[in-house]
């Protein structure tokens, strides 16, 4: 009869468990600045009353203590950033200076998105300017290193007779803003294509046809020839300008007609930026 061992079976190794994941770190909560938070939601929430609101309501909307809303509203009115006027609480010049600078940057990004869809698509760079308080100010340049802007080697406020930026808007001017423009900054010679005098000057701005592009060859520096589109929205005058080199001559007549067909399509959403 077989008898059984008396040592104890050995167990089989058991293989390593995987472990399991770590929980997820918390949210960085502990950096956010409580007091903060609470004057945005009072903000966010005077913002909505256009006609105000008293300081029970906005703890009430906001689910603030009393004391801590009082706290809150005190300071921001000292900052500026609402107003107490009866009771109600209203949005400060402070906020509204915010607003403003937001609306503003968000017109200067549909300016600058709209100049590179027309740069792409006419293949030069794209030039955006106005005629604010008397001078000439190139608001916004969009190029590529495959299509670089012309350089600034003389300003541009300055001579305005001599390209074809100048000429577009001071010819949506009338005839004694021109005048006023040239007495300011006289016409000169940068080229030898230059226009030759004021007196020139004028005789071809007045030669020149309501919203039809303006061209200018090698008048601002040699080398460069360049067009510009008016856009006149109310009393204000801008333009819209493009440059091509002089072995791109022949592209500057479709070129300037493409651009006219883009601007037809999107000007809307320029005319709404014109105020950067």
């Amino acid at each position: 009869m077989a008898t059984t061992g008396t040592g104890s079976a050995q167990l089989p190794a058991v293989p390593p468990q995987p472990r399991s994941p770590a929980p997820p770190a918390p949210p960085p909560t502990a950096t956010l600045i409580g007091s903060v938070q609470r004057a945005m939601r009072l903000l966010e929430t005077v913002a909505r009353h256009g006609y105000g609101a008293p300081a029970k309501q906005l703890a009430r909307e906001t689910g603030l203590a009393l004391p801590t809303t009082y706290h809150l509203l005190r300071t921001l009115v000292h900052e500026g950033y609402l107003r107490r006027d009866k009771g109600l609480f209203f949005l400060g010049e402070a906020a509204e200076r915010l607003s403003s600078s937001g609306a503003e940057q968000k017109r200067r990004s549909t300016v600058v998105d709209t100049l590179a869809r027309w740069r792409d698509a006419i293949g030069a760079p794209v030039y955006y300017a106005v005629y604010r308080e008397g001078e000439i100010d190139v608001a916004c340049v969009s190029d590529t290193p495959a299509h670089r802007a012309v350089e600034e080697w003389a300003d541009f406020r300055e001579t305005g007779h001599a390209h074809a930026i100048g000429q577009c808007l001071l010819s949506q001017l009338d005839e004694e803003a021109r005048r006023d423009h040239l007495d300011r900054h006289p016409v000169w010679p940068l080229t030898p294509y230059t226009v030759r005098d004021g007196h020139s000057l004028l005789r071809r701005l007045e030669r020149m046809r309501r919203m039809e592009p303006v061209m200018e060859r090698q008048g601002y520096v040699l080398g460069t020839v360049c067009a510009a589109i008016p856009v006149t929205v109310g009393s204000v005058a801008a333009a819209v300008a493009i440059s091509l080199p002089t072995h791109q001559a022949d592209r500057l007549v479709p070129a300037a007609r493409r651009l006219q067909a883009e601007m037809e399509r999107f000007v809307g959403s320029l005319t709404l930026s014109i105020s950067i």
